[in-house]
């Protein structure tokens, strides 16, 4: 081999060393968060949509057919899987004020209680926030509520079609008052206050309930909410009532939530994965409802692992464990978890350090940049080498083919001479 062959070879051999080293650091860089990243949304499930009402001469809502085949990006976010380690909320109860849930729904095991008309849930919406609340998980662990020890105490606040009712949503919270529930959850969103309605939440609260409820209804289907003007809504706007709003991957609100204003939590609120009131299959759901079911599961399992604070302190501790954001993010294994200081439960602040899966889209944006980037120049430093390498050669043969002679081919005998 010639030295400028050698040289060359040596040449090259070093920009493949310096690829060789570049190009696994770029496909790490790119790769490594990918486990990390909660699933999108779970559209890609193919499942039905759980209505959250259904139209007066409608049949109920079937039974579905399919079942999910993966854990949805919500039970991540809230680390459930983690949590269930400290806290299942057992012996707590929680009052579910919805479209009613039936007893005997797949993954409830038995824990349900109805009151009046409540066990019958045509429209199926309440058992599917049962199941993000206290669900088994059925025939799937990974499909588990926030609060699987927990009990659900089901009532009314919607008609037959779940349509809201004040009267009914009163005499729910006065029912679930009665009860001695220690968390109720109202998943319907009201448009006007009255005197029986700010009377009830503040009986449920001087009896030691912590109250959730909705920020805003779910979106009418197919109508614009940009239409809609901004409002409170009740009971979510009562004093001392935690106010849930729904959330998407990234932590922002979807498109078509209805405007309000005192939201105190956002929950994962879309493309969210729960069971229904017939058969095994699974449906999705969305809507600040679902946020709310999720919220008041983290409430349980804070109350069942600690049972003497006060209702109050279980909202400050939802609040003040909440991931940081321009409205705080859910955490329920922070919250069942968290050690606060005295300063920390007086007031809303942000935990010591992050615990759950957090949203690392625009960290991704930049890593697939940087990655490109690389690639970029790994190919261009190499194509700079094989120029500075082929070019000089190619024009001291005359920009002749390597092995051609001046003006005939080179014999056979004195190619193999040469490349000797």
């Amino acid at each position: 081999m010639r030295a400028s062959a050698r040289e060359a070879a040596r040449l090259l051999s070093g920009v493949g060393c310096v690829a060789a080293l570049l190009l696994p650091t770029a496909v790490t860089a790119q790769a490594a968060p990918l486990s990390r990243l909660p699933a999108a949304d779970g559209k890609g499930q193919e499942l039905p949509g759980m209505p959250s009402s259904i139209d007066p001469d409608a049949a109920c809502t079937p039974a579905s057919r399919e079942k999910a085949k993966k854990q949805d990006w919500s039970r991540q976010r809230l680390d459930l899987d983690r949590l269930h380690g400290y806290s299942t909320g057992a012996g707590v109860t929680v009052a579910l004020i919805d479209t009613g849930v039936d007893t005997g729904a797949e993954g409830l095991d038995g824990r349900v209680t109805a009151q009046g008309t409540a066990g019958d849930d045509c429209v199926g919406h309440g058992t599917f926030l049962a199941g993000l609340i206290a669900g088994a998980g059925g025939d799937s662990a990974r499909l588990t509520g926030v609060a699987p020890g927990a009990k659900i105490l089901a009532l009314r606040g919607t008609d037959q079609r779940g349509q809201v009712s004040s009267s009914l949503v009163v005499q729910a919270l006065n029912d679930a008052t009665e009860a001695g529930a220690e968390v109720i959850a109202v998943a319907v969103a009201l448009p006007r206050r009255d005197a029986a309605l700010t009377s009830a939440v503040a009986a449920a609260r001087k009896k030691g309930a912590v109250v959730v409820a909705a920020a805003t209804p779910d979106p009418p289907r197919g109508s614009n909410t940009e239409e809609i003007p901004a409002r409170t809504y009740w009971p979510a706007g009562e004093p001392g009532v935690l106010s849930v709003a729904d959330m998407l991957p990234a932590g922002a609100r979807p498109d078509n939530s209805l405007a309000t204003g005192g939201i105190d939590l956002v929950a994962p609120g879309a493309g969210v994965v729960s069971g229904g009131p017939r058969g095994d299959g699974h449906y999705l759901g969305a809507g600040a409802s679902v946020a709310t079911a999720y919220a008041a599961g983290a409430a349980a399992a804070v109350r069942g692992a600690r049972p003497d604070d006060s209702a109050d302190d279980v909202a400050r501790r939802l609040t003040a464990t909440a991931y940081p954001a321009d409205i705080p993010q859910l955490d329920a294994y922070a919250a069942v978890t968290t050690v606060l200081s005295d300063s920390e439960a007086a007031v809303k602040g942000e935990r010591a350090e992050p615990v759950t899966v957090r949203d690392t889209a625009v960290a991704d944006r930049a890593t697939d940049r940087a990655t490109l980037f690389v690639l970029l120049g790994t190919g261009g430093v190499l194509a700079v080498l094989w120029a500075a390498f082929a070019l000089p050669r190619a024009r001291a043969r005359g920009w002749r083919p390597a092995g051609a002679g001046a003006g005939a081919s080179v014999p056979a005998g004195a190619a193999e001479a040469e490349e000797d």
